[in-house]
């Protein structure tokens, strides 16, 4: 049920063995992203519930469900791109039903990341699948 883009992120995974050089990955995933336009940082778009502010400007277009996304913290930039790899492009209806948590635990992001940050993550994708489902 992945798509294309977040198999890509789990061979890219399975190359680099090392966890710092996941993070790496992560983060330069996150540095690739263009950045949320300021406009868009309102709080409407922040996404309570991480430890750093985040910001997610969700967009259906077509039936098909993308959204852009910010943070303050480069780590959480990197998930942001992680997400938007997992979701975008997906019909509207599809997202909810996407199992985020198994999905990402095939990145095994789950045993290297602090609670917070697993806390933060959790938030996204509930604001991701609520989005979603109320325009479903």
């Amino acid at each position: 049920m992945a798509s294309e883009a977040f198999e890509e992120i789990v061979a890219d995974f399975e190359f680099l063995e090392d966890w710092e050089d996941r993070y790496r990955y992560v983060i330069d995933r996150g540095r690739a992203m263009a950045p949320l336009d300021d406009a868009l940082k309102v709080p409407a778009t922040k996404v309570d519930g991480c430890a750093s502010q985040v910001w997610l400007h969700p967009q259906i277009e077509n039936g098909r469900f993308s959204f852009e996304g910010d943070s303050d913290a480069m780590i959480v930039r990197g998930l942001i791109a992680v997400l938007r790899a997992l979701y975008n492009g997906r019909p509207v209806a599809e997202v909810p039903k996407v199992d985020a948590g198994s999905e990402l635990g095939r990145l095994g992001l789950n045993d290297h990341l602090s609670a917070q940050r697993s806390n933060g993550l959790r938030a996204m994708i509930e604001r991701i699948r609520s989005v979603a489902a109320d325009a479903a």
